[in-house]
Formats: structure tokens, C-alpha cells, sequence
């Protein structure tokens, strides 16, 4: 079975335990959700919006607005049938009416007007978490592309780092590793950031790095699959070293905790651990399934049940925030769940780096 047969055979499973007669799959231009369309199309959306239209049985469609004749390079995708509607809504309810449809992307993504225009005219089932959980088991041709982001992404780092000094703009720090980002294959799929202060920004000649600098690196590679690798630069005040303790130990129990068969809030439970007892906020999801959406389910987090598999791939990020809400240590690592355990699939040690 090749990878496109794979994946269908795979969200069709899940359809069928919902007892649906299709599936749509809403994608967007906002940078990280665009992927559930990538992952049934191999469609990259660069402007706007598309869907993909998945039955039980037969072909797929895949739907673009045709208000924008581009929304990207068409002949990308696998997927035989493309249709340019002018109300992509209307389309697809006139197409679905009366049958029982999931639809991906009722959270963040879909347009009011479509929505707007499928209800009523089919019965609609919330299928998020579900799509999600059925492709967070990656194969083999994935995992090549996840290591091929982490290569990139770990170079990006290395590059950001080497740029990097005290008195700095952002935007000049970061313009080499986001260079290095569009010539390996990018393109406009990067969402890098730095903080200041314990809030995320964007890297912008406005802002002036200082002695302590953390970067947010997130990128997807040719393959389209995202990945979160970074570390934090420079001199850390006494209670961002206490911070970076926690980060040790997290470094170390999540590569017992991320195994098969344990749950999402057990990996939770064993990450922040350190950070919790010395008192930290976590600011941010501990971590989160992974792949050609930037954030999957499930997440690592308190009370979510969700078992871990092999070959399942996560983003760890604890967020640290200290009591007075003024400082944070913020660091990212792309896992692999292993029969034996967590994988990092970087090379970069857990320091900060000076």
C-alpha cells in the first residue's frame, strides 16, 4: 500500500466508527493550518483557503474558492478532481445534502459563510481530534520528513545563534536563519518568534535583544511536516537558572515518559514535575502531537487520556513563568515515541546555550 492509500484507509477507518458518509476537511492560509489539506491532497495552500472532500467510498474532491484562481500550485495535488466553486459552501452543501458529514477545522479554521451555508443542509459531526488521531501515528515516509525538518530546523538555531549578540535587533538575529529556512525548501511555512519577557513576539527590528535571548523556532520542511526546535542564548538571571534545572530534569523524565501506552496526562504529570514543585506557572501546553498541522491532537496536558503509540511524534515546550510574571525559559524539542521511550531528534544538547 503506498503512503496516499495509507492515509485514506487510515481517516476511513475512523469515518466508519462514526458511521459517516464523507469527510471535509477545511484548510487556511494561517500559518500551521494548512496541513490536514497537505495530508490528503499534497496541496500546499499559499493564499486563502481550500478543502478536501473525502466519501467512504470513491474518489476525493478537492475544492478551491474560485475568487482567487491562485490560492496555490494546483497541479500539486494528487487529486484528480478539482472543482473551483464561487461559494465553496454552496458547493459542497448542494453536493452533501442529507448526508452525515465530518468536518475538520469547526475549531479554528473554516469561514463563517460556508458554515453558515452548510447548516441545516447536512448533518454535521466535529471531527477535529478525530482526523487527528487517526493520522498521529506517522510511517516511515513521515518520519524521513519530520528528521528532514529537524536537520533544517536545528541548522536554523545554529545559525540564529551564531548571529546573535547583546544590543541586536530581532529581525537582524533571525534574517540568517530565516534565509537559511526559504533556501532548503520552506517556502512561507517558518512561524519564528522571540520573547520578551514571558510573551511570544515578533521578531522585529523594533525589538532590541538583550543578554538573555530566547528564540521560538518552528518550521515545516519540503516534506510539510512542522517541527519546534530551539534553545535559549545568553546570560539567564539566577531564577531563570533555577528554570533551567526543571528543564534538565523534564529533558531526562521524557525519555521514560513518552513511551506506548501511556497517557497523555501521565507524560504531562512526569514532564512538570520540576517546574511545579519549585513553584513555576506553566504558560504554555506542555507539548502537543505533531506532523503537517503545526498543533495536533492530542496534547500533552492535564486530563487527557489519550494513550501514546509508537511512532507517534510530539513537540515539547514546558513554559516556564515565575511567580512575578516577569520571567520565563522557554525551549523546544521535537520527540519520537519509541518502543523503548522518547527519541530527541536533535543533536542539540539541553543547555543554554552562551
Amino acid at each position: 500500500m503506498g503512503e496516499v492509500d495509507r492515509r485514506y484507509a487510515l481517516v476511513r477507518r475512523a469515518m466508519a466508527q462514526h458511521d459517516l458518509d464523507a469527510l471535509v476537511v477545511a484548510g487556511t492560509e494561517y500559518t500551521g493550518f494548512e496541513g490536514a489539506v497537505r495530508y490528503l491532497s499534497g496541496f500546499q495552500i499559499v493564499h486563502r483557503y481550500a478543502y478536501v472532500l473525502l466519501p467512504i467510498e470513491g474518489d476525493p474532491t478537492i475544492v478551491f474558492p474560485a475568487e482567487a484562481r491562485y490560492v496555490g500550485v494546483h497541479e500539486e495535488s494528487w487529486i484528480e478532481d478539482q472543482v473551483f466553486a464561487d461559494h465553496p459552501g454552496g458547493w459542497l452543501s448542494q453536493r452533501l445534502a442529507g448526508k452525515r458529514v465530518g468536518l475538520y477545522g469547526l475549531d479554528y479554521v473554516l469561514p463563517a459563510r460556508d458554515f453558515a451555508t452548510l447548516q441545516g443542509k447536512l448533518e454535521i459531526v466535529p471531527f477535529d481530534e478525530e482526523l487527528d488521531l487517526a493520522r498521529a501515528v506517522k510511517s516511515e515516509a513521515e518520519l524521513e520528513s519530520v528528521r528532514d525538518s529537524v536537520r533544517i530546523n536545528t541548522e536554523g538555531f545554529h545559525a540564529f545563534h551564531e548571529a546573535y549578540a547583546p544590543g541586536k535587533t530581532a529581525a537582524e538575529v533571525l534574517a540568517p536563519a530565516e534565509k537559511l529556512f526559504v533556501e532548503a525548501g520552506c517556502g512561507r511555512m517558518t512561524m519564528n518568534m522571540v520573547l520578551v519577557g514571558p510573551e511570544f513576539a515578533v521578531a522585529t527590528k523594533d525589538i532590541v535583544l538583550e543578554e538573555f535571548c530566547i528564540p521560538s523556532l518552528e518550521i515545516a520542511g519540503p516534506g510539510g511536516h512542522w517541527v519546534e526546535v530551539s534553545r535559549a542564548l545568553g546570560r539567564p538571571s539566577a531564577e531563570v537558572e533555577r528554570m533551567y534545572e526543571a528543564y534538565q530534569e523534564y529533558f531526562e523524565a521524557a525519555k521514560t515518559a513518552l513511551r506506548p501506552g501511556a497517557t497523555s496526562h501521565d507524560v504531562h504529570r512526569a514532564v512538570s514535575k520540576g517546574f511545579t514543585q519549585r513553584g513555576y506557572h506553566l504558560g504554555h501546553v506542555t507539548g502537543h502531537s505533531i506532523g503537517m498541522t503545526m498543533i495536533e491532537h492530542p496534547k500533552i496536558g492535564e486530563s487527557v487520556p489519550i494513550e501514546l503509540a509508537e511512532s507517534m511524534v510530539f513537540s515539547m515546550h514546558p513554559h516556564a513563568i515565575s511567580e512575578d510574571g516577569r520571567e520565563c525559559l522557554y525551549m523546544q524539542d521535537t520527540w519520537l515515541v519509541t518502543a523503548d521511550g522518547g527519541e530527541p531528534l536533535t543533536d542539540l544538547p539541553m543547555r543554554i546555550f552562551s
